[in-house]
């Protein structure tokens, strides 16, 4: 099977903060999920950068737009590191090649589709969602995402007949070519279907823009609207009719898009619209996540309330942070973040719980038979066969908590096995009990490669002989942490 992933891109108006890392994080572990399976996958992610906010931003910091625009997309592609992520490619829609002569192109299909046609117009715009509202769509006159009140924007642009697509988007989603999950996203993408699409705005006036943009092909006074600038990139990346383009996104059995929940409309609608003016495939899959907040709020740039994943990393370790996005942020509704529950999980399951097993088992190993591995002609335990099942179910249902649950299982069952048998207790049947038990630990670490590769090559390379065909001398694997404020 081949499976194309691909994230959001951000805009660049500011540093990177953990919202944003826990889309990438559940990106790459659905990616080597999936490699693990022997399917051929490639993950994308990238930067949004052609928007008014950077413009603004840069302003704001009396700075070139080019200089706060390249700043900060650095840090958004350094996240790579800290945060232990393997993608194939990484696209900055600034300074890609690719991207301004894909973003073109497919300008130019939809007008040949004749979907692209000019008209005068007055709206109300939130430069922070850099969207148009309606007054029916604002919350007590503020935008429902910034609370912040809208500008009223009067020009003329060039628009999109969305209102054409209606029936063949909603066809899609009825029908599961266009798998929108959880379900009720799905319904809330059925509901604005019902309620009826009027055409949207997708392109700016230069002046506007203040020069900052893709220009529209043929009209050198409008810029393309950020948004079909940005969503352009999933196949602007590829290169249109290209045979990375080919493979990838009409080859592809799955076409997956990861997103936050204020941007639903956008891949939900306005990207499988464009498509389909394009006469191109449709992505199969629109996974979306809820908000991370703190005290109750969501983490945003705008809300200034932003924690910066990069110095979590620095403080607590990869795998702390990495195992609380997917441990603890739920599928549906959002997820309150504090330092306390980073510190508290990391230690109860990674220093006391994965790592305190296979240190123990390692230890026996060496007291109990001089530090070779035991073999074993018993039964395994139970859940090294049930569990990888469970986990693989949990993630193809894009449930990363009910999947770590599911691997949670494994070394509470270990645990239980070890403390029941005692194998320190008797040396004649130690070392049935420790096969059973290092075999567990192999297969625990074989399973959390996805979610901790790292930790998972440290429990692994823990539980493997070397040419000695000794085990490797019993360490620490994960560190118990402490707040900082502590």
């Amino acid at each position: 099977m081949t499976t194309y992933l691909t994230t959001t891109i951000p805009y660049v108006n500011a540093r990177p903060h953990i919202g944003f890392a826990l889309e990438l994080v559940q990106a790459d572990v659905l990616a080597r999920h999936r490699r693990s399976r022997g399917e051929d996958v490639r993950l994308l992610s990238g930067t949004d950068e052609n928007s008014l906010k950077n413009v603004l931003a840069a302003a704001a910091a009396g700075v070139e737009v080019r200089t706060l625009v390249d700043r900060n997309a650095a840090a958004f592609e350094a996240l790579q590191e800290p945060l232990a992520l393997r993608l194939d490619d990484f696209i900055r829609t600034s300074r890609d090649p690719r991207h301004p002569v894909g973003v073109e192109e497919l300008w130019r299909r939809c007008a040949a589709s004749g979907d692209l046609y000019r008209r005068h117009y007055r709206g109300r715009y939130c430069v922070g969602c850099e969207q148009f509202y309606t007054v029916e769509e604002l919350a007590d006159g503020r935008c429902p995402e910034h609370g912040t009140e809208p500008q009223f924007v009067e020009e003329e642009n060039w628009f999109f007949r969305l209102s054409r697509y209606t029936g063949q988007l909603r066809a899609a989603i009825t029908e599961g070519r266009l798998r929108i999950d959880p379900p009720a996203r799905r319904n809330e993408v059925l509901g604005l279907l019902a309620a009826g699409l009027p055409d949207f705005s997708v392109s700016r006036s230069r002046e506007r823009a203040h020069g900052w943009g893709i220009p529209v092909p043929g009209d050198d006074s409008q810029v393309i609207y950020v948004w079909w600038d940005a969503l352009g990139n999933y196949i602007t990346s590829l290169g249109l009719d290209s045979p990375d383009f080919d493979r990838w996104w009409r080859g592809s059995e799955r076409r997956i898009h990861l997103c936050g929940k204020g941007v639903l409309r956008f891949h939900a609608v306005y990207w499988p619209a464009l498509l389909l003016s394009a006469g191109l495939p449709l992505p199969t899959d629109i996974l979306v996540h809820d908000y991370l907040t703190v005290d109750g709020r969501k983490i945003s740039k705008s809300a200034g309330n932003t924690v910066d994943p990069v110095q979590l990393v620095d403080d607590y370790g990869t795998d702390a942070v990495r195992w609380w996005l997917l441990r603890e942020v739920a599928k549906v509704g959002d997820t309150d973040f504090t330092v306390n529950r980073l510190v508290e999980r990391a230690n109860a399951d990674l220093a006391g719980g994965i790592g305190n097993l296979v240190k123990r088992v390692v230890t026996l190993i060496h007291r109990q038979c001089d530090g070779r591995a035991p073999e074993s002609d018993s039964a395994a335990l139970p859940e090294c066969a049930t569990v990888p099942a469970e986990v693989a179910a949990a993630l193809d249902g894009y449930d990363f908590r009910r999947a770590t649950a599911a691997l949670w299982q494994l070394p509470t069952a270990a645990n239980r096995y070890l403390d029941q048998n005692r194998p320190w207790s008797d040396p004649t049947t130690a070392p049935r009990h420790l096969a059973v038990l290092l075999h567990a630990c192999r297969t625990l670490g074989e399973l959390l490669t996805p979610f901790l590769p790292d930790a998972a090559g440290h429990v692994l390379a823990q539980c493997t002989p070397g040419p000695d065909g000794r085990l490797p001398e019993a360490r620490t694997l994960f560190p118990r942490r402490y707040p900082q404020s502590a």
